[in-house]
C-alpha cells in the first residue's frame, strides 16, 4: 500500500508540474501577444505622425512658395513703379528747361531792346 501512495503522489507530482509548465507557457504566450499588439499599435501611431508631419511640411513648403511669389511680384511692381516716376520726372524737368530757356530768350530780348532805346536817345 505505501507503494501505491508513493506512486499515486508521484504521479500527483508529475501532474502538477505538467499543469504549472503549460500555466506558465500560457501566461508567456499571452504576454507576447499582448507586447506584439502593443508594438503594432506603436508602429500605426509613428506612422500616422510621419504622414501628419509629411503633409505639415508639404503646406509649410507651398506657404512659403506662395510668399516668395508675391515678394517677387511686389517688387516687379515697385520697379515698375520707380520707372514711372523717373520717366515722369525727367519730362517735367524737361519741360522746366525749355521753359527757363524760352524765358532767357524773353528776358534777352527785352534787354537787347533796352539797350537799343538807350543807343538812340
Amino acid at each position: 500500500m505505501k507503494t501505491t501512495v508513493a506512486l499515486a503522489a508521484l504521479v500527483a507530482a508529475l501532474a502538477l508540474t505538467a499543469c504549472g509548465r503549460q500555466e506558465a507557457a500560457s501566461t508567456a504566450t499571452d504576454a507576447a501577444n499582448t507586447m506584439s499588439e502593443a508594438a503594432g499599435a506603436a508602429a500605426d501611431a509613428a506612422s500616422t505622425a510621419a504622414d501628419a508631419a509629411s503633409d505639415a511640411a508639404g503646406s509649410a513648403a507651398d506657404a512659403a512658395g506662395s510668399a516668395a511669389d508675391a515678394a517677387g511680384d511686389a517688387a516687379s511692381a515697385a520697379g515698375d513703379a520707380a520707372s514711372d516716376a523717373a520717366g515722369s520726372a525727367m519730362d517735367a524737368a524737361s519741360s522746366a528747361v525749355d521753359a527757363a530757356g524760352d524765358k532767357m530768350g524773353e528776358a534777352a530780348a527785352k534787354v537787347e531792346d533796352a539797350a537799343n532805346s538807350m543807343k538812340k536817345e
